[in-house]
């Protein structure tokens, strides 16, 4: 069978390897020429990924039997809808059912009008006034983002505990909504800015393959979005990922991982009710453990995460069941089968990324493979190009390192060794601290708290509620 992938990135290279191991013959639509992809790849075609007529064209000159769109951008712009309408076999979310991860505004009142658990309070705004308007209503801890989809950039939390910096904040709030409008960062949307409220907690992600009536979970997965060590520095699309040994994380409970699956189904169910369309590919949520509500959703995707595929695929020992599952139409019956063995994957990126990517362009990038392969490891290729034999940056995420092991702590040995066989004449960064002993023990920490003030609350009737004392007032309670 000829399997097509659709897409550029690492995420790309680690789906198009694992069907390649399943038997497939694998071809890319891709707009640039990856390392990964020329290597996996009987043959890639260039084109514009975000354009149906282009990645159709693509598609007649190869006849794939299946077509697995892995670029949310891909899915955004309605390729999977033009590629079905020339009876092509696509595994991708159609345009409209995209919309749950394209726009946050429509998840959130998709989960509030259907009264979903795992939502939080909300708003979303159609210009600047409207919502410094309501900042200045609204004194409360917020983060303010783009609704849009938008790989992480543009998301600012801000907790606003102390009365005494009010007004302080409160112009920290104006400005970064003025950003969001003025960097066109949800230019196609009608409501650009949203806010809701703030909550804390660990964050993890739950991807799922659906037919749109069964589900096909797979291991749960942390990503790190922040920049660097310690959670510290801007938001990206993320700096690297764990998973556990088995289907779940060490600090996650069997209950954390059933409520999560529960509302991924429940919100399959809704977006059918909501666009009168089944929902076909993969649907992923990007989860906190909170202590206000319990697993918490923060986002949806619309497709396999980036950096979470480089986590689970290398280890899916059935996807060729999944895929054939789904061209039946049906994936009953069908559970994912994985290696029990833990794994790390960190990001190597250029001096640059996230806030200045133009000037992590352009340079290159050598990787000493023979050795690197020696460590263990093996290397996904992202936001890079091939050009005369060499490797260049994106830009972007260049290069995703991925090892498994018996242990966490283990495999991040494994990737640090391995990122040691990589070199530029420009700066590159890393996040070391992923998978070490010291951060999973802080995130056992995290959880644990946040699961017995979550508790706490369920046992006295307060979840939901917010109890503020004003002094001179007493308590308000919301």
């Amino acid at each position: 069978m000829k399997f097509m992938i659709v897409g550029s990135g690492a995420r790309e290279h680690a789906i198009a390897e694992n069907a390649k191991g399943c038997g497939y013959e694998i071809y890319a639509a891709t707009s640039i020429r990856n390392p990964g992809l020329l290597e996996t790849c009987k043959e890639i075609i260039i084109c514009d990924i975000l354009n149906g007529d282009s990645v159709v064209k693509a598609a007649k000159s190869v006849k794939p039997d299946v077509i697995f769109i892995g670029s949310e951008e891909s899915l955004f712009a309605g390729v999977s809808d033009a590629l079905r309408k020339e009876g092509f076999f696509v595994i991708g979310a159609s345009k409209a059912t995209a919309d749950i991860e394209k726009s946050k505004g429509f998840m959130r009142r998709l989960m509030e009008k259907h009264g979903l658990y795992g939502r939080l309070r909300f708003k979303t705004f159609s210009n600047i006034e409207e919502a410094s308007r309501y900042i200045d209503e609204y004194a409360g801890s917020v983060a303010i983002k783009p609704t849009r989809q938008a790989g992480g950039k543009g998301v600012k939390v801000i907790a606003d505990l102390q009365a005494y910096l009010k007004d302080e904040k409160s112009a920290a709030k104006k400005r970064h909504v003025s950003d969001i409008v003025d960097q066109n960062l949800s230019q196609d949307l009608e409501d650009p800015i949203l806010i809701e409220e703030r909550v804390e907690g660990i964050e993890y992600t739950l991807q799922c393959f659906t037919d749109g009536k069964n589900i096909v979970p797979l291991k749960i997965v942390q990503d790190h979005p922040h920049a660097f060590v310690e959670d510290i520095g801007p938001e990206t699309g993320g700096m690297g990922s764990i998973s556990g040994n088995e289907n779940n994380l060490p600090f996650l409970t069997d209950d954390d991982y059933k409520t999560s699956y529960d509302i991924v189904e429940n919100v399959v169910k809704a977006i059918k009710k909501e666009t009168g369309e089944s929902y076909f590919g993969v649907l992923s949520g990007q989860f906190m453990l909170t202590d206000k509500w319990g697993p918490t959703v923060i986002e949806f995707y619309s497709r396999l995460g980036d950096p979470e595929t480089v986590n689970v695929m290398p280890q899916l020992k059935n996807f060729n069941e999944i895929v054939e599952g789904m061209h039946s139409g049906s994936l009953k019956g069908v559970q994912a089968d994985f290696e029990q063995r833990s794994t790390v994957v960190k990001i190597v990126a250029p001096k640059g990324y996230p806030n200045n990517r133009e000037l992590g362009k352009g340079h290159e990038v050598n990787i000493n493979m023979d050795l690197l392969r020696k460590t263990g490891a093996n290397v996904y290729f992202g936001s890079v190009y091939e050009n005369n034999g060499k490797i260049f940056t994106g830009g972007s995420r260049a290069l995703e390192v991925f090892a498994q092991s018996d242990s966490i702590v283990e495999a991040n040995k494994m990737v640090e060794r391995a990122i040691g066989c990589i070199n530029s004449n420009w700066k590159l960064f890393h996040r070391k601290d992923i998978g070490t002993q010291a951060l999973i023990d802080k995130r056992k920490d995290q959880a644990n708290l946040a699961r017995d003030i979550f508790r706490y609350r369920e046992e006295r009737g307060l979840i939901g509620k917010n109890i503020d004392w004003i002094p001179g007032i007493g308590k308000i309670e919301t």
